[in-house]
């Protein structure tokens, strides 16, 4: 029996909105098995260059990502839904080992299985070096 991860699609404002809040809260735990939970065992993440297939790479990828962008902070805003189709704008800061500030912002594409798993994740953002005094997201 599939694990279910609520709500479930086809989305309503309601549900779309609750979705986006729950993954805002899942990416903040800064906790890669938490995030892999949240996905199909077949799913399919493009992350500007990198192509990720499958929950083991995807929790390899978190896992990087989260020991190299330090102090991790994301916002996300939810920018239109339709069906199991999600698209989301991504507000990230973070710094680097040597105590650089960043802010990353982007757009997320996602599509939902029928249990509310992500088995799509097409993401895309750029990354500006900022100073602490810049930051937004504290």
């Amino acid at each position: 029996m599939a694990i279910k991860h609520f709500p479930l699609p086809p989305f309503s404002m309601e549900s779309a909105l609750e979705k986006v809040k729950m993954s805002e809260s899942l990416w903040n735990s800064r906790k890669p098995q938490m995030l892999e939970m949240a996905c199909s065992t077949d799913t399919e993440w493009t992350d500007r260059t990198q192509v990720i297939n499958g929950t083991a790479e995807v929790q390899e990828f978190l896992r990087g990502k989260f020991e190299r962008q330090l102090n991790y902070s994301q916002q996300k805003t939810l920018w239109g839904f339709r069906g199991n189709r999600m698209a989301v704008r991504t507000e990230q800061e973070w710094q680097d080992a040597s105590g650089q500030w960043f802010r990353s912002t982007g757009n997320e594409l996602m599509e939902y299985d029928k249990d509310g798993l992500i088995s799509k994740r097409h993401a895309s953002d750029n990354e500006l070096a900022i100073t602490s005094e810049e930051r937004i997201l504290k």
